[in-house]
């Protein structure tokens, strides 16, 4: 989304703003500021992220199916509806254990 405009109010459900592909990771990017970027992301089964560590802390939210989060070497599993927070500069990663969708909050200031 541009920084330069407001996001649009209306109601939207998450499930439908991001889609599945096939061996893929999708994502897409709904709020783009200075303070935070809150991103979807769809993960096929046995897609994933290795491990990275980031500057911010980040909220992850588990809306549909089931995922591995490991944060500095420790694995949990959430499954929908579900919620863990990734601190700034700890390495992390990510693994579907079958398909997930997951929206992604990072605070930055």
């Amino acid at each position: 989304m541009d920084n330069n405009r407001e996001p649009l109010a209306k109601i939207s459900r998450l499930v439908d703003l991001v889609s599945y592909q096939e061996g893929a990771i999708v994502s897409r990017t709904l709020i783009n500021k200075k303070a935070g970027i809150v991103t979807l992301f769809a993960f096929d089964e046995s897609q994933g992220l290795s491990e990275h560590t980031t500057p911010f802390d980040a909220l992850v939210y588990l809306y549909d199916g089931k995922a591995e989060i490991t944060i500095s070497g420790k694995t949990l599993t959430l499954e929908e509806g579900e919620t863990v927070i990734m601190p700034a500069n700890q390495p992390h990663a990510l693994k579907a254990v079958k398909k997930f969708k997951m929206i992604l909050t990072m605070i930055k200031s």
